[in-house]
């Protein structure tokens, strides 16, 4: 079985050519880099978390190499059907599929995989990009959308039990609720990984204002700015 282990790493071509052609020219844009895998792998096990979902897990590039690089077993969560068999194709071939599964359905409409840990590559993003830089349009997409899953994954994230991780890479569009603390963060990566952990429940206060559309809409053009997804 291949193993992930940097500074060793195989280029993402070398593992993107196991994907069907069309999700390979995905890659560059909506898939995890390997790196970056690796090094959310070391730091799930270094924090001892045995599961992690991987929300918006896309052709499953993320859940495989974790899988190969790390103890965790991957969780995907995925809205497009095509998506969800290209990700158990795609651990089946690597030999992980024992370690590697995948939930069909939306934010917001099927309820999260519990786990020890999430990992957020900005999933909501692609709502605000232009036709050609989707994936496909075959799902709802757009600014609504982009508020409403961001709103319903910090609500998520703000019920979550105490002790559990987050990793983002390049973020996801929102805020962690307060009681989260970040323990981790590599900057020499090609988008910025972070990971926190829930060490207190948020006070009960008065909700917050509604977030606008515009103000999502503004911080993520800004965010796409500085960091391209």
């Amino acid at each position: 079985m291949l193993r992930l282990v940097a500074p060793e790493l195989p280029s993402d071509r070398t593992f993107d050519d196991r994907m069907p052609e069309d999700l390979r020219a995905c890659s560059g844009q909506h898939w995890t880099p390997l790196a970056v895998a690796a090094r959310a792998a070391e730091w799930l096990d270094a924090a001892g978390a045995r599961t992690v979902v991987d929300v918006g897990c896309g052709a499953g590039k993320f859940c495989v190499a974790v899988a190969l690089a790390g103890k965790a077993t991957v969780i995907g969560f995925e809205q497009r059907a095509h998506l969800v068999a290209a990700t158990r194709d795609l651990a089946a071939d690597f030999g992980v599929a024992d370690r590697v599964s995948v939930v069909h359905g939306a934010l917001g409409s099927t309820p999260l995989p519990v786990a020890d840990a999430y990992y957020l590559f900005n999933p909501f993003g692609e709502n605000l990009f232009d036709s050609d830089e989707r994936v496909d349009d075959e799902v709802e997409l757009g600014v609504e959308r982009y508020v409403r899953d961001i709103i319903t994954m910090e609500r998520y994230l703000d019920h979550a039990p105490i002790g559990t991780l987050v990793i983002t890479y390049n973020g996801f569009g929102g805020r962690l609720p307060e009681g989260y603390v970040e323990e981790r963060v590599d900057h020499e990566l090609p988008r910025v990984l972070r990971m926190s952990r829930k060490v207190a429940d948020a006070p009960i206060t008065e909700p917050p204002p509604s977030r606008t559309p515009d103000r999502a809409l503004d911080r993520s053009r800004r965010a796409r700015r500085r960091a391209g997804r």
